[in-house]
């Protein structure tokens, strides 16, 4: 699977997401946090697709 980027509104540019790992919103929406390469202080979110959050979990099992 490619590396995942999010907007990071710390460091106003865009990141790649460091350990990311699957979570689900209060909406039911799947999404994917993890901490920005660059800084390993900021934590970053970024809302994905049902057929990225499949493929993200089997790549994580």
């Amino acid at each position: 699977m490619e590396r995942l980027t999010a907007y990071s509104v710390k460091l106003k540019k865009k990141v790649f997401i460091k350990d990311p790992k699957l979570i689900t919103l209060k909406n039911g929406r799947r999404a994917v946090r993890g901490v920005a390469e660059e800084d390993p202080s900021v934590v970053v979110v970024r809302i994905i697709s049902d057929k990225q959050a499949e493929a993200l979990q089997m790549a994580q099992d």
